[in-house]
């Protein structure tokens, strides 16, 4: 069985959309030089030790369908063929993965990238001892008020391009710094022009300005607001907590969203226990985040619905919280899904790699299933199953590690282990 996914329950379906920005393609592999043009040419990938593939049906069958001794074939932008080297076809191109190991590109499901400012005096305070809470986000709401597009543009791209140096090639983000009408549908302008997986989150904090009538900042995240950042967006989302939105303001704003065609994701449960988790499941929303206090009934709506329950573990690191309990929900056949919830204040990494290492040192989860977690539980959030797995059909988005498995992630944590990446067909690391 998959890791966290429950036998017997059908895969997310396919969507047609991905993330588009390209990068200029470095290598420094010896390669053959191609008889086509770069958008025609294959490419075999070949002495890959280990390669992870997410599918059962291949390699050792296990949830990961681990090929040893693998190859992989590239054909534009999407993988043409995977299997044992000794059977791999020929193709106009040919790199030497060195005995390394193979995975697919990491998916970052759930990141706020669209900010200015800096919060290390915030950090250094909950350090010496200093709870969290959701009140630090008006400290960023102020300087990306202030800050111009142009500075907005710069901040997405350089988080990107740290992100994909650690493997991550699909990925999620979010507005939710303006919580003005114009603030909130540029941030989402900024985040459009980088991937498909923009989430409007008007309902983040209640505005500032807003403070003594929240009733009316409902009002107009589900009217005016909402009407000028759907354009721009694919998803909705709420913070759902003690000082956020409660169940009944989350559920207007959720199904506004839904009548303009967005689709729902929830922070839910993240600092207390609430109704989050299971609003997100009688909404069918594409993943809960979070989920750290769950009840019995959290974690059986969970596991009998399509809804992702994606982990954050940077934001507990960061703030000393309560790990979720990742053995709970796996073991009960809910689908899992590990991010990094880069944003300024509760969790500023963009490392997927460190977030696994994280989920297997204190969130008990073993290293097949974190990887997965990571990749196809990524993909399984974002309702996508054109990413996340190194299958014919499927975006060429692979990682190459300087290792020869993929449990070294976990095992040398901290080590800058990604080696190469390739991302639509085009080695881009």
């Amino acid at each position: 069985m998959t890791p966290g996914r429950p036998s017997g329950r059908p895969a997310p379906e396919p969507d047609p959309t991905a993330d588009q920005a390209t990068e200029d393609a470095m290598s420094n592999a010896t390669t053959v030089s191609p008889a086509h043009s770069a958008s025609t040419a294959s490419t075999l990938i070949t002495n890959i030790a280990a390669l992870v593939t997410n599918d059962p049906s291949l390699g050792d069958n296990s949830p990961l369908g681990l090929v040893q001794d693998a190859a992989v074939v590239i054909e534009g932008d999407r993988i043409a063929w995977t299997g044992d080297q000794s059977k791999a076809p020929a193709t106009d191109n040919r790199v030497d993965a060195g005995g390394r190991a193979v995975l697919p590109g990491f998916v970052d499901s759930h990141s706020h990238l669209v900010f200015a400012g800096d919060r290390t005096q915030e950090f250094n305070a909950r350090m010496s001892g200093r709870p969290y809470s959701a009140g630090g986000i008006r400290t960023t709401v102020a300087a990306t008020r202030a800050a111009t597009d142009e500075e907005l543009e710069a901040n997405v791209t350089r988080y990107l391009a740290e992100a994909l140096r650690q493997g991550t090639t699909t990925f999620e983000t979010k507005s939710g710094y303006g919580l003005t009408t114009h603030d909130e549908s540029r941030a989402l302008r900024v985040a459009a022009r980088h991937t498909d997986e923009v989430t409007y989150l008007g309902a983040h904090i209640v505005a500032p300005e807003f403070a003594e009538d929240p009733a009316a900042y409902v009002e107009l995240v589900t009217g005016e607001m909402l009407d000028a950042c759907a354009p721009h967006a694919r998803w909705i989302d709420v913070f759902c907590e003690k000082g956020a939105f409660d169940g009944d303001q989350a559920r207007a704003i959720l199904t506004a969203g839904q009548a303009r065609g967005l689709h729902p994701r929830i922070h839910a449960n993240q600092l207390s226990y609430g109704p989050g988790v299971r609003l997100a499941v009688e909404l069918d929303a594409a993943s809960a985040d979070h989920c750290t206090h769950l009840t019995e009934e959290d974690v059986d709506a969970l596991a009998n619905s399509r809804t992702v329950a994606t982990l954050l573990p940077g934001a507990e690191f960061s703030t000393r919280a309560e790990w979720p309990d990742a053995r709970r929900l796996l073991d009960a056949g809910v689908t899992v899904a590990l991010s990094t919830d880069c944003n300024p204040g509760s969790s500023f990494t963009s490392s997927v790699p460190f977030c696994v290492a994280l989920a297997v040192r204190d969130m008990g989860m073993t290293p097949d299933e974190a990887v997965w977690s990571a990749t196809a539980g990524g993909a399984a959030a974002l309702r996508r199953t054109d990413i996340g797995r190194v299958t014919p059909g499927a975006y060429a988005d692979l990682t190459l590690l300087d290792a020869p498995s993929h449990v070294h992630l976990a095992y040398r944590p901290g080590v800058p282990l990604v080696s190469g990446v390739w991302r639509r067909g085009e080695r881009v690391v």
